[in-house]
């Protein structure tokens, strides 16, 4: 029904979707595939939310172990321009705040960002053979079909099928749901805990059968063909870190009491989250990719003076551009902390069969 609706009443947007993939798919209009280097894509269907960076994140502690890993990026928002190699001294305004989290959780990977995802490869591939790449990580990848990926994930939230939405602006699609037929994995993202009991406890065994059961359903609704894999994924939020190591009070962790403020497309994980730690006294929230102006900062301190005793909290990617702004008051510095993030398939069982269709 939602397609029906989607070409009766976006029908310009439609088409001209619908014909872009017909050029690729008839190889009208050429992708780049590559050779010597096993390329990851992976993206989703629709706008924001679904966890791209911390699933991209997850690809990376996977892999990184055995293999020279790097992660490519448009660089969403950055204020420089062509390819660059993400170093210790960018911020996000140089590189973005996604590619600037990778970078700081893995400083020991490449991370770079390029405009032209086909540049970009050829700037990495060009490499030392000491340093080049045998794996390259394509962030938010899936709609741009000018590279042939080895391997292209799809993301999609558990409680936002794409069966059950629409294309722009009606919904949140930015491209045909059709167009998962392309995946060779898909993952629904912040799935409930299907590897935890009611009381929290740890059950491998009854997760595996849920997790089975969930598929059967997921793969009729997708129509995903044998071939494509299915996989379930869940966030685990660590402990709380100031976004200002020198300069945080890490007493007010212990507070009982809680205000926070995001500038993510989806912030009921991490609102969820701080709801069974603390007492949320009040939260504010921005849009996406939020560039905190010195009005804002200004606006975020006087709020937070309300909750003298409350610790403040921001997310992860929240916090990679705040630590970069120079006018944040000293009194909100000391209570201002980030919750790191960590996504993981379940169960733990399902892992390596991942992992291995991954590099297949």
């Amino acid at each position: 029904m939602s397609g029906t609706i989607d070409k009766i009443l976006l029908f310009p947007y439609y088409l001209t979707l619908r014909i872009r993939h017909f050029l690729y798919d008839r190889g009208i209009k050429k992708a780049a595939a590559y050779s010597g280097v096993n390329i990851i894509g992976i993206g989703n269907i629709t706008v924001g939310g679904t966890g791209k960076t911390p699933h991209a994140e997850m690809l990376v502690r996977l892999l990184k172990d055995r293999h020279r890993i790097a992660v490519l990026s448009r660089g969403y928002k950055r204020k420089s321009k062509g390819f660059r190699i993400t170093g210790a001294d960018d911020t996000f305004r140089t590189v973005g705040d996604e590619p600037l989290q990778i970078k700081r959780k893995f400083p020991g990977i490449i991370v770079a960002v390029c405009e032209s995802r086909r540049e970009g490869i050829g700037k990495l591939l060009a490499l030392p053979v000491g340093e080049r790449p045998d794996i390259i990580i394509l962030d938010d990848s899936f709609q741009h079909r000018k590279v042939l990926p080895h391997h292209s994930i799809v993301l999609m939230k558990y409680d936002k099928p794409v069966f059950k939405d629409h294309l722009l602006p009606l919904g949140t699609l930015r491209d045909l749901p059709d167009q998962i037929k392309r995946a060779d994995s898909v993952i629904i993202t912040k799935s409930p805990r299907f590897d935890q009991t009611d009381d929290g406890i740890t059950d491998e065994k009854s997760a595996l059968e849920k997790v089975e059961a969930e598929s059967l359903r997921w793969r009729r609704e997708l129509g995903l063909k044998a071939g494509q894999h299915l996989y379930f994924s869940v966030i685990d939020y660590g402990f709380p870190l100031p976004v200002f190591p020198g300069e945080g009070d890490n007493r007010y962790i212990y507070s009982e009491n809680a205000v926070f403020f995001t500038g993510i497309a989806d912030d009921r994980e991490f609102r969820n989250n701080l709801l069974g730690r603390y007492h949320v006294l009040d939260w504010l929230k921005f849009p996406d990719h939020k560039k905190f102006s010195s009005a804002d900062l200004r606006h975020i301190a006087r709020w937070a003076r309300k909750y003298p005793t409350a610790a403040v909290f921001t997310t992860e990617k929240d916090s990679m551009r705040l630590s970069g702004c120079a006018r944040i008051a000293g009194d909100l510095k000391k209570r201002l902390f980030y919750i790191p993030i960590k996504v993981s398939v379940i169960p733990s069982l399902k892992q390596q069969e991942f992992i291995d269709n991954l590099l297949a």
